[in-house]
């Protein structure tokens, strides 16, 4: 009987999986088992509301590993299988099929799940959310018969899944409640730029909208009606209102959550055997000093390493910057650090918001919290250095594009 422990990772996602490839790279020849929901294998989400969507990615491509890698690397990816319960003191997960398997060391990339719109009508067929491979394929396919399509929620999502839209000849309705899309992560002065780009590609967003019912036909979604009793008509609705870490493993297994699950800067959960990573990891960051939970590509991608290292025993630290980007008709864009638009004081742009193509600062007492370039390139990690320095940097330099970014921390 082999005297190899296993490693058990709960969520076969880009975590999950980039965690296996971790945990082999770093030299661990014990047991890894890689449990997934899914019938599919673990792919990349970035491209479901992007190039996939859009029908200029290959599926093929959207995979982390090809096929053949998991026999290669011993990791036993068990797809369609749910996991029911954590049981810690046992050290063991239940199985939905009435199995268990024993874990020495266990990681969850449970991820998150799209928020459900709360109101009658969400239930109809033509309703959809994107967050697995199959939601995009459902949504595109949608986009191949549907003249008209609401989008409900103006965030990353809702706003890349129009764009998909508009460029597959669909006339786009997007609902967003608050003043302008995307205003709680880039506040006014920058929001408003995703406003206007929608607009200029015909899309009729309707802002400070309030969505009371989904009106359908036959058990079939036929629009959105709203608080003031306009009623949108629509062959479909996708829903993006945001996404809730899955927690409920970890809640019933008695780990600390809250936003998540709960771990500190190793990744590593009130339980020295039990860590999280991506979407459903509520981590300490070294740098920004308090617990953050981002869903982002980055994080999925990278964390993961730093989970495999810890359940190793190694010394290791997540603290990379929050990092995102985001592809929207001619805008391309990257944002790096981390900023609530209520805790800056000043937002500083170098090059021409009207033009799309600048670099935005947010910045709290002369400090860069984060920076985001709109078609601008080669300069994100210059944007990183100014926000993992800490320092204050004068606005007008940040804002004059003649003072090369690489060269402000030497002022």
């Amino acid at each position: 009987m082999s005297t190899e422990p296993t490693f058990v990772i709960v969520g076969a996602g880009l975590a999950g999986a980039k965690a296996a490839e971790a945990l082999r790279e770093r030299g661990f020849t014990g047991r890894v088992v890689l449990i997934g929901e899914e019938s599919e294998r673990p792919y990349e989400r970035p491209p479901l509301s992007k190039g996939y969507l859009q029908g200029g990615q290959e599926r093929e491509k959207v995979f982390v590993h090809p096929g053949d890698w998991y026999d290669g690397h011993q990791v036993e990816l068990r797809l369609g299988t749910r996991v029911t319960e954590l049981d810690r003191d046992r050290k063991t997960v239940a199985l939905a099929d009435g199995g268990t398997i024993a874990y020495d060391k266990l990681l969850l990339a449970t991820g998150a799940t799209p928020r459900p719109l709360p109101v009658p009508g969400a239930d109809l067929d033509g309703v959809l959310y994107l967050r697995r491979l199959g939601d995009s394929e459902a949504i595109r396919g949608r986009f191949r018969q549907a003249r008209r399509v609401a989008f409900v929620g103006g965030g990353w999502i809702g706003l890349e899944v129009a764009a998909a839209a508009r460029l597959a000849g669909v006339e786009a309705t997007v609902l967003e409640a608050d003043e302008l899309p995307l205003q709680r992560v880039l506040g006014p002065k920058i929001a408003g730029v995703f406003a206007d780009l929608h607009r200029e590609h015909g899309v009729d967003l309707r802002l400070g909208a309030k969505i009371t019912e989904i009106t359908g036909d036959a058990g079939k979604a036929t629009g959105v009606r709203l608080a003031d009793g306009t009623r949108i008509d629509a062959d479909a609705v996708v829903v993006g209102i945001g996404a809730a870490p899955d927690t409920s493993l970890a809640a019933g297994a008695g780990l600390d959550v809250g936003n998540g699950v709960l771990v500190d800067a190793s990744l590593r959960t009130n339980d020295p055997d039990v860590y999280a990573a991506g979407d459903v990891a509520n981590a300490f960051h070294p740098l920004l000093h308090r617990h953050i939970r981002v869903e982002h590509w980055a994080n999925a991608l990278n964390q993961p390493a730093v989970a495999a290292a810890s359940m190793l025993g190694e010394d290791a630290v997540y603290d990379r910057l929050p990092y995102f980007y985001t592809d929207q008709y001619d805008l391309g864009m990257e944002y790096s650090g981390y900023a609530e638009p209520e805790s800056c004081d000043d937002v500083v742009v170098r090059g021409d918001l009207a033009a799309r193509q600048f670099i935005a600062f947010w910045l709290a007492g002369g400090r860069v919290l984060a920076g985001m370039n709109v078609n601008i390139w080669d300069v994100n990690k210059d944007i990183q250095r100014l926000v993992r320095s800490g320092r204050t940097i004068d606005p007008a330099a940040l804002a004059d594009p003649d003072a090369p970014l690489d060269r402000l921390l030497d002022a």
